[in-house]
């Protein structure tokens, strides 16, 4: 059990861990060894989110999410397969952290009487500029 807030747990059968070659460091070990880590989470069936939670976080997760609805993250910062998992499963709770928080309500306020009247001697500056540019008739009829 992965334990992300005090409300959401995800438990370990519902993460997917793949091991794959890694490029990068590592030497003749990197031709040899599966160190780098792909995590795959379902999202759109996983009973352990809620529903707003599971809305956030495909819009959180943006390219990283599939159509079908399955989260990828692929881990190969380090040389060992385990830092590897744990950084993935790391970045997994980090991203469900981050959706769990409700976004702050917008209030909706009014422009105060003074910002309307800069906005306006603002408009009436530029347009005595632009008039001041504009070609003037000189005819001495």
């Amino acid at each position: 059990m992965i334990n992300i807030t005090p409300t959401i747990a995800i438990g370990e059968n519902e993460i997917k861990l793949d091991f794959i070659r890694s490029s990068g460091p590592g030497g003749q070990n990197v031709n040899k060894v599966a160190t780098a880590v792909q995590l795959r989470f379902d999202v759109k069936n996983s009973p352990s989110l809620p529903n707003a939670v599971r809305a956030r976080l495909v819009g959180i997760a943006g390219r990283k999410i599939t159509e079908d609805g399955i989260l990828i993250i692929q881990a190969r910062r380090f040389r060992k397969q385990e830092r590897n998992r744990q950084d993935a499963i790391d970045r997994l709770t980090n991203l469900i952290r981050k959706a769990s928080e409700k976004p702050k309500a917008r209030i909706m306020t009014k422009p105060t009487r003074s910002s309307k009247e800069r906005l306006l001697a603002t408009k009436r500056h530029r347009s005595k500029i632009k008039q001041m540019r504009r070609y003037v008739s000189t005819s001495e009829d």
